[in-house]
């Protein structure tokens, strides 16, 4: 899966779970703030990105996820360790 088709699916699914407005999600965008999430909904993303990607993530992943394009680079990188 390449880096274009892991930003089209996790957009999907945040706008389809998470009832964003698909044009509020930009790279450069707060993850947080534009989903306006709380605790509950990162348990929600978690499970969301386990039953998608296949891949698990845990709390300290999260640490330094700011942007949209942050949250990308994490799924692409543990797709490509998953891979390995």
């Amino acid at each position: 899966m390449n880096k274009e088709e892991i930003i089209e699916r996790i957009n999907s699914f945040l706008v389809e779970e998470f009832e964003v407005d698909g044009d509020d999600i930009e790279p450069n965008a707060n993850l947080k703030d534009t989903l306006g999430l709380d605790s509950l909904d990162y348990v929600d993303l978690v499970v969301s990105i386990e039953s998608n990607f296949g891949v698990k993530l845990v709390e300290v992943d999260f640490v330094g996820i700011a942007s949209f394009q942050n949250f990308y680079d994490l799924i692409e990188t543990k797709l490509k360790a998953k891979a390995v």
